[in-house]
């Protein structure tokens, strides 16, 4: 049986070119970036290199504002944390939107248990963040707001421009986790004016277990892991260099050929959700119609669990997912679905397909053919399906 995987967002196979260039540095390359001899020295040099070419793909201005990480959930902890931790003084109050990933949500939520004011702010229909009440929250002791770029489960995209200008009107720094959305979409951190951005390797293409963390020259942080003095003091623990060559080659590859593939792959992403609309009813797509990331296409079939048709469209040899990778254990309605005002019976429906750079018309095709017969079968089956 072909298997065939529309789960690109949660985590993407590595790119071939990526694992070749990886290679060398575990069998000859294998230097520490610390130590002062010619191994050391060659594993700096990579390092250096990766470093200019994830700043490039975020136009970043200072190859010096990337810190790796290893992936979106530290690089998050600590872009809050740290930020917390060095303007303790000046407040203690953090703003997020109420659809944000785990990696921030919990964050805040334990920051909020040690003595710090969380305010999440709503989203409408579409899971766009009210600006008002954004604007409306800001207080004399806001240190932070922290806003998701693309969503993860809908793929919906913010108005991050529109978001740090309010912030900039009082002086409050803003991060973004775009852990979905560098790889997949242009994210200039220049034009943008984000103070702290999240991003992780094997989300689009690159190896699992690093990341980076964009801070903006200037802005007060303070290192969450203590150790010794790597990475110019901001993160300790030795570099890991062979997923650090690995994340800058998947930089380079993202940067050469992201517009044609964005195009090729909305194609793909409209191929199936009119396939789906036209052949079964009772179906809503969950976020923005037109201002969500390229691949990803959020579905709610009505009278349904979502965790049915994924075992059922696994045995036809596809794989896709009811949302967050992160929260495939719960048997909860999305936190992000809910948010934008979808019943809990709706959201327990729903199915994300996000498709990537394997994914093919075929299988676009496969899965409009088998997906029909699947949804009939489970709603007769269902006590809520009335015909």
């Amino acid at each position: 049986m072909k298997r065939i995987y529309f789960d690109h967002n949660a985590t993407t196979p590595t790119h071939p070119d990526v694992v070749k260039t990886m290679l060398p540095y575990y069998d000859s390359l294998y230097g520490n970036a610390s130590s002062i001899h010619q191994f050391g020295r060659e594993a700096k040099k990579a390092i250096e290199e990766s470093r200019a070419g994830i700043a490039s793909l975020i136009n970043a201005k200072r190859p010096d504002e990337i810190v790796f990480t290893s992936g979106g959930s530290e690089s998050d902890n600590f872009a809050i944390r740290g930020v917390a931790h060095a303007l303790k003084n000046k407040g203690d109050h953090i703003i997020l939107s109420s659809i944000e990933h785990l990696a921030v949500d919990n964050t805040c939520k334990f920051l909020e248990k040690n003595g710090y004011r969380v305010t999440r702010i709503p989203v409408d229909k579409y899971g766009i963040i009210d600006l008002n009440a954004l604007h409306s929250a800001i207080t004399d002791r806001t240190i932070l707001i922290t806003v998701i770029y693309a969503n993860n489960e809908t793929g919906t995209i913010e108005p991050l421009k529109d978001i740090v200008k309010i912030a900039g009107e009082k002086g409050v720094y803003v991060h973004t986790d775009a852990v979905q959305a560098v790889g997949k979409i242009k994210v200039d951190v220049e034009d943008l004016g984000v103070d702290l951005l999240s991003l992780s390797g094997h989300k689009f293409y690159g190896p699992k277990g690093v990341g980076a963390l964009y801070i903006r020259k200037g802005t007060k942080i303070t290192p969450v892991q203590t150790g010794g003095h790597h990475e110019k003091n901001r993160r300790a623990g030795t570099e890991n260099v062979p997923g650090i060559v690995g994340i800058g080659k998947a930089a380079q590859l993202a940067m050469k050929n992201m517009d044609k593939e964005a195009r090729r792959i909305s194609g793909l992403r409209d191929r199936l959700q009119d396939g789906i609309e036209k052949s079964i009813k009772q179906t809503k797509l969950n976020g923005h119609p037109t201002d969500r990331l390229p691949n990803t296409c959020n579905i709610s079939f009505e009278y349904l669990e979502g965790e049915s048709i994924i075992l059922n469209l696994d045995m036809e040899g596809v794989g896709v997912s009811t949302g967050s990778a992160c929260t495939s254990g719960s048997l909860e309605a999305s936190h992000v679905l809910l948010a934008m005002g979808v019943s809990a019976q709706t959201a327990q429906g729903s199915i994300r397909f996000s498709l990537g750079r394997i994914n093919t018309k075929a299988e676009i095709d496969y899965v409009i053919e088998k997906l029909p017969s699947i949804i009939e079968r489970l709603r007769k089956m269902s006590p809520l399906y009335e015909e």
